[in-house]
């Protein structure tokens, strides 16, 4: 019979292990050996796969990245009109949260993190694009529901982007997702008084 890790490749067991470990752990705290460990693999694999721990860094937050583009992408095929489309964003980051609480949630990973990487690292441009293109969906939904007054939706989509990563932020420090529902709520409010 075949192991459960021998189904996966090193590759996706390294990624799996470098996510557990840099969300509940941190990035810096967690070497290479720890990584290499629990993946079940040697550290050569790591090598093979990986340029170097930063490069495996940026690998983790562009799959997380994805992970949540891919919770959004499943509420959004839900949304029925802009509103809908706003509230997306906020019901994918409570998905992702939901996903956390395994681990010992602690927020936003991405921004977790990005705190922790040198200015000009590769991983903070990869955290900037993610919350670039979360305040551009915010953008587009409210641009859709105030298509004369572009002005106003980007200045609500930035004011619904900082909601957001406040209430992430609370959410992580206070240990669950309590602050998310409450800035959903907010967010309706506020798109429904556009």
């Amino acid at each position: 019979m075949v192991g459960a890790g021998a189904r996966h490749s090193a590759r996706e067991r390294l990624l799996a292990a470098a996510a557990r470990r840099f969300y509940r752990d941190g990035v810096s705290a967690t070497g290479i050996d720890a990584i290499t460990t629990e993946a079940g693999v040697a550290k050569m694999s790591l090598y093979n796969n990986f340029s170097s721990k930063a490069d495996l860094v940026r690998a983790y937050l562009e799959a997380r990245h994805d992970e949540w583009r891919e919770l959004h992408r499943r509420r959004l095929a839900r949304a029925a009109d802009a509103r809908g489309r706003v509230l997306a964003v906020f019901d994918a980051y409570a998905d992702h949260a939901e996903l956390a609480h395994e681990h010992g949630f602690r927020g936003c990973g991405l921004l977790n993190a990005a705190a922790e990487l040198p200015a000009g690292h590769d991983g903070r441009a990869v955290v900037r694009r993610h919350k670039e293109e979360v305040e551009s969906l915010l953008a587009d939904a409210l641009g859709e529901q105030l298509p004369d007054r572009p002005e106003d939706a980007r200045a609500a989509a930035e004011h619904l982007a900082f909601l957001l990563e406040g209430a992430m932020a609370r959410a992580g420090l206070e240990g669950d997702g309590e602050r998310l529902r409450h800035a959903r709520t907010m967010a309706a409010d506020l798109v429904d008084r556009l």
